[in-house]
């Protein structure tokens, strides 16, 4: 990322507009580009290089997931909600990542509102994994992965949920960094499930996250879930790594549905590290098992009120108000003219339909909303809504949230024997585009080692493991106990030099 002196910063930006053109209209990883304005700030940065004063971030190209806002650029979520949306001040990231002087590219596809693991719903069309460009490159945060995988920038932001950033960077064979919950602020992200939801960097090596997150990590007082909690100098753990750590290896996550191929290689991997110097400690999570129904319940439900801002009224998208108006009339009209031939019975029965229409205002809600989103966001919206209902609220979210504290003391319990708990990322490698979208429980099981992390409120990263003999990469997770930051990239960066 540091620039050497053997280009400047625009002919290095040239070389990634380049590559974006070349590759770009294949894998569909950027769903917007600012060329120019990418070069014009290359000047400005390269001034401040020869001045000695450019910041840390100084020959960085970077691409940002299209929910995180940035002035004056659209904010669309890869929704139809927001196709014409475009914010009007930066988020805390994208502040911080100008003022160390990071040059910001283009913004990047996703699934729509974040809610997805393959980045195929989208309004701008899925986006193709480079290695395969029959296979999806993984979700949300897919663009953001493709486009690091793809040489296209030198990192990127995605944001994580439930596995969104870990997940898509196993599929594409890049590094992904999900901060502790409150590391990393969240002004400026488009809420999906407020108590899950972490921005966080993507790249080609551990180095390059390392320097992306000691750019966006650090107390915002402008999040009222931002932790004022002192931020480690992550670039020194990254260049001299400890090697006698402790790792965690739940059973739990090395069993059934986990392809065999990327069990053996996680292992050899384990087997090298200790021979290392590394400490292997079996560990319980006995409740992990439960973790994708709570992460399920608890996401829906959080989903199902931040998407209720989106109403056609006072954001997003709004249907045809006339043709509503006339649609109304005609209904009213038609049942009006069966009132006059109907009998007594029937006349009840008309009179009590023509009462229960719908306003003129809930009927632009109801348009509006079913025009705006697309069908997986629809769905977890009706979920989220079911699940917090009178007489439902009880036997489903309230019960997930006790799981959840019990998946937590699981995780603090580990932490007192050890530095790290490792699992695989995804259970297999990326799969073909289109084979798991009319399936939602098998695509939601992709989450299935990843979204416990996010119920526990820990960091994790997810590290390139080895390539499948199918020809397509898998990661290697390393999760830490809360702002342990630190020790996942330390253990990454251990996985690393064995793989070079």
């Amino acid at each position: 990322m540091v620039l050497t002196g053997k280009a400047t910063l625009t002919e290095i930006v040239k070389e990634y507009i380049s590559q974006i053109e070349t590759q770009n209209p294949d894998i569909n990883a950027y769903v917007v580009t600012y060329f120019d304005e990418a070069l014009q700030q290359a000047e400005i940065v390269e001034k401040k290089i020869k001045d000695g004063t450019a910041g840390p971030l100084a020959g960085a190209v970077m691409g940002i997931k299209e929910l995180i806002c940035e002035r004056g650029k659209q904010t669309t979520c890869a929704s139809r909600m927001l196709e014409n949306f475009e914010s009007v001040y930066d988020a805390t990231v994208i502040e911080r990542l100008k003022k160390d002087d990071a040059i910001l590219i283009g913004r990047l596809n996703m699934d729509e509102f974040a809610m997805g693991s393959s980045n195929e719903v989208s309004i701008f069309g899925p986006t193709k994994n480079p290695h395969d460009l029959t296979k999806v490159p993984g979700g949300s945060s897919g663009g953001s992965a493709a486009a690091v995988a793809a040489n296209m920038s030198t990192a990127t932001l995605g944001s994580d949920t439930g596995g969104s950033i870990r997940q898509p960077a196993s599929y594409c064979g890049i590094v992904g960094l999900k901060p502790t919950y409150g590391r990393v602020s969240r002004f400026g992200l488009v809420a999906y499930a407020s108590s899950f939801d972490s921005i966080g960097p993507m790249a080609q090596s551990v180095e390059d996250v390392a320097r992306v997150l000691q750019t966006i990590a650090g107390f915002d007082e402008r999040d009222n879930t931002s932790a004022n909690v002192a931020v480690d100098d992550y670039l020194a753990v990254v260049k001299n790594p400890t090697k006698t750590i402790k790792i965690g290896v739940p059973e739990e996550f090395f069993g059934n549905g986990l392809d065999t191929e990327i069990e053996k290689g996680i292992q050899n991997i384990l087997s090298d590290l200790e021979a290392d110097g590394a400490e292997l400690v079996p560990i319980n999570l006995p409740h992990s098992k439960y973790g994708i129904a709570s992460y399920y319940i608890i996401a829906t439900a959080e989903a199902s009120s931040n998407l209720a801002r989106f109403d056609g009224i006072r954001y997003g998208h709004r249907a045809d108000k006339a043709a509503i108006i006339d649609e109304l009339k005609a209904e009213e009209a038609a049942l009006n003219e069966k009132m006059k031939y109907a009998d007594k019975a029937d006349l009840a029965e008309l009179e009590a339909e023509l009462a229960g229409m719908d306003s003129q205002l809930n009927r632009l809600y109801k348009k509006s909303r079913t025009e705006g989103f697309g069908a997986e966001v629809k769905r977890r919206i009706m979920l989220g809504t079911y699940v917090l209902s009178s007489g439902y609220y009880d036997a489903f979210y309230a019960k997930a949230q006790k799981v959840r504290r019990l998946i937590q003391q699981d995780y603090t319990k580990a932490f007192e024997q050890v530095d790290v708990i490792v699992s695989p990322t995804a259970p297999t490698t990326a799969f073909d585009i289109g084979s798991k979208i009319e399936d939602p429980v098998q695509m939601y099981l992709n989450d299935v080692y990843t979204s416990s992390a996010n119920l526990a409120g820990i960091c994790a990263i997810s590290v390139p493991a080895g390539t499948h003999t199918n020809g397509l990469p898998y990661g290697i997770q390393f999760m830490a106990n809360t702002f342990q930051e630190s020790k996942i990239l330390n253990a990454a960066r251990l996985v690393e030099l064995k793989k070079q």
